[in-house]
């Protein structure tokens, strides 16, 4: 273990893995953000003081609602592959500017990917940051079964 924390491509990945956790974890917060702000509960309990007419109005879905909510869920779909990945990765002892191009890549992509998603911009920016995050993890998914770690 303290080998790991010497290595400093190991070092690098907990810290970029760190930052897109934490803006994964964001993501939650923000949604009931647009909920309160939106006035759009999901949950008969989340408006159970009100009166019925109220809660009619209250239940409901909003599209700034559910536009956050999918960006969490790709979010969901994306990050935890990479720290998954990204581990293993950096278990293989890859030179450090190649591991630091991955990890700075893959976390740009995705806060500009929430950003694209969140503020509604124009598409291919959302696909393209996507694909990005992508293409990273695979790359990464590529070394880790090229250099044979688990044969």
């Amino acid at each position: 273990m303290a080998a790991l924390m010497e290595d400093e491509v190991f070092m690098a990945f907990t810290t970029y893995a760190a930052l897109v956790i934490l803006k994964m974890l964001l993501m939650a917060p923000l949604t009931s953000f647009y909920r309160f702000t939106r006035g759009a509960f999901a949950n008969e309990e989340d408006v159970g003081r009100k009166s019925e007419e109220e809660k009619k109005k209250l239940l409901r879905t909003h599209p700034d609602v559910e536009r956050v909510r999918r960006c969490h869920q790709n979010d969901l779909e994306n990050i935890i592959p990479f720290v998954v990945i990204g581990l293993l990765y950096s278990l293989t002892r890859p030179e450090l500017s190649s591991a630091l191009l991955h990890f700075r890549v893959f976390a740009c992509s995705r806060f500009f990917h929430t950003i694209a998603y969140v503020c509604g911009l124009p598409q291919p920016s959302r696909a393209l940051s996507w694909i990005l995050g992508m293409l990273v993890t695979f790359s990464m998914a590529y070394r880790l079964l090229s250099t044979g770690l688990f044969l």
